[in-house]
């Protein structure tokens, strides 16, 4: 017999039924030369994918955290300062009353205690009496100080 012809007898007709189907749709290979192309997916391919997502996503989320604690840190770090130069204030020489939201200017003397005064260090000229000057203030309407300008690495602000 020559190569190129089929030998009927050969073929089994009830196995051929079972590649023949009413729905081409749902078959898991192509049914004639002009389907679409049927790969299989690359699973690892896939999850690798994902997985590298998801590490994207939590990385994210995890800088955002870190950046949020930061910014609770830096405010904590603040009202730790305006306590202590509020209590600083409170045991300091205040020779008047203080208007809340007014700018006054802490002093360290020469003996080592503060003085609260109304007069800036720019307004004492060459005759600077004190020590120091430790910060510019303002009485907030809490009744604590919000640090303006320090001159003191014990306040940050």
């Amino acid at each position: 017999m020559s190569k190129n012809k089929v030998d009927i007898a050969q073929i089994d007709l009830e196995k051929e039924k079972e590649k023949i189907t009413d729905i081409p749709g749902l078959i898991e290979y192509a049914h004639h030369a002009g389907s679409a192309i049927i790969k299989p997916e690359d699973k690892g391919r896939i999850k690798g994918t994902a997985v590298s997502a998801m590490h994207d996503q939590t990385d994210r989320q995890f800088r955002q955290l870190y950046e949020q604690m930061q910014t609770l840190i830096e405010q904590a770090k603040y009202l730790q300062d305006r306590v202590a130069v509020s209590e600083r204030i409170y045991m300091a020489n205040v020779p008047f009353q203080p208007v809340i939201g007014k700018i006054y200017y802490l002093y360290r003397k020469k003996n080592g205690t503060d003085l609260l005064s109304m007069v800036s260090p720019d307004e004492w000229g060459k005759s600077f009496p004190y020590a120091s000057f430790e910060a510019e203030v303002r009485l907030l309407s809490d009744h604590t100080w919000e640090i303006v300008k320090t001159n003191n690495d014990e306040f940050n602000y």
